[in-house]
């Protein structure tokens, strides 16, 4: 018998080629694809029982804190709604910006999958403040009306602004007060503390904040995100609801052990801060390109800009990144953790090429 293993695959790409739509494009890092393996071998308890699983707290607890717990789950949008529900009763209802991922980029998922309404707020930078909250934060004890029972912020945000640490806390003693919870939506939360150079907790558990999605697939690993509590007083029934939602993984040792490979040292850090200096370098590459005008702060991974809606689409068909808002041709770049500054020069050559051709 021939024990030697065979396989069709081959590779189906071009691995030179890069793109600027998402940090998702981006490979799994070569720290996480070990963490694989160290994992693989042998056989382990399913669904979350298992040695890896059982350590992540205390990785996690280093840097939120003793009260936090992790439950991984398979991708962002399930991390939210499984998050929101642990929240909120059926009737409740959360307040969020309305450039908010769960609010334009989920499908309606938190609506139809948790149930939940979304109370949204127009903002200029993404960002929530308690004035703005206050807008949708009414109307309690009315029947006729979905209760405003949380409060939902992204950090980063969709626009790639940061909140500072004050911020947050600002928000939470405003929602506490009321009687609401906060969530956080935290895909790029490592991109916001490469910003703010402030350890996780100090935006998070240290600012009041109950429950949050805290990000790995846009930050080096292959899939996987992680509902992390907080304030364990605020939730309900997590267990049950991560499984309903379809969130639990059955092999969850592999989801677990590359949390560990990118918590347990710096490697968080070294991705999401590198994602964000590739991005300033664009900024910087770009700004002087007659035509080419950079519209909202670059606080994180993202570069918003405006140019001639013709260029964009000719761009398009050598670099991949997409219109952030159709009607005024603003679109949006990203930076991965393995973006290199080549990628970034070459890319802002091919800019300036195409605005040259106007």
């Amino acid at each position: 018998m021939n024990d030697t293993p065979t396989t069709d695959a081959q590779r189906r790409h071009d691995p030179s080629v890069r793109g600027f739509a998402s940090d998702n494009y981006a490979g799994v890092h070569p720290e996480i694809l070990a963490a694989f393996a160290l994992a693989n071998d042998g056989h382990q308890v399913a669904y979350g029982e298992d040695d890896y699983t059982a350590h992540l707290q205390e990785v996690f607890r280093r840097h939120f804190g003793e009260r936090a717990e992790a439950f991984p789950v398979f991708n962002g949008t399930g991390a939210n709604v499984v998050s929101l529900q642990a929240l909120l009763p059926r009737w409740g209802a959360v307040i969020a910006a309305e450039s908010a991922h769960i609010n334009v980029d989920e499908c309606g998922a938190p609506e139809k999958i948790a149930g939940i309404k979304l109370l949204t707020v127009p903002t200029p930078d993404g960002k929530l403040t308690p004035e703005l909250i206050d807008r949708q934060a009414w109307g309690w004890g009315d029947e006729h009306r979905a209760q405003p029972l949380a409060v939902s912020i992204t950090q980063s945000t969709e626009l790639g602004t940061c909140y500072t640490a004050e911020e947050i806390r600002a928000i939470c003693d405003h929602a506490h007060e009321r009687g609401m919870l906060v969530h956080v939506d935290g895909s790029r939360l490592a991109n916001a503390a490469a910003t703010l150079g402030l350890p996780l907790r100090a935006f998070t558990t240290d600012a009041g904040v109950d429950i949050l999605s805290f990000g790995g697939t846009k930050n080096g690993l292959l899939l996987g995100e992680a509902v992390v509590v907080l304030n364990p007083d605020a939730v309900r029934n997590i267990l049950f609801l991560r499984k309903m939602s379809m969130q639990l993984a059955s092999k969850m040792r592999f989801i677990s052990v590359q949390f560990e490979a990118l918590l347990s040292g710096d490697l968080w850090l070294r991705n999401a801060g590198h994602a964000n200096a590739m991005a300033k370098r664009l900024e910087a590459a770009v700004r002087d390109i007659e035509g080419v005008e950079v519209v909202r702060p670059v606080q994180a991974n993202a570069v918003f800009a405006l140019l001639p809606r013709e260029v964009s689409e000719r761009l398009q068909k050598r670099y991949r990144f997409y219109f952030w808002n159709e009607h005024t041709g603003e679109v949006r770049w990203m930076a991965a953790f393995d973006t290199t500054e080549a990628d970034i020069d070459a890319f802002a050559s091919a800019i300036a090429e195409e605005m040259g051709k106007r």
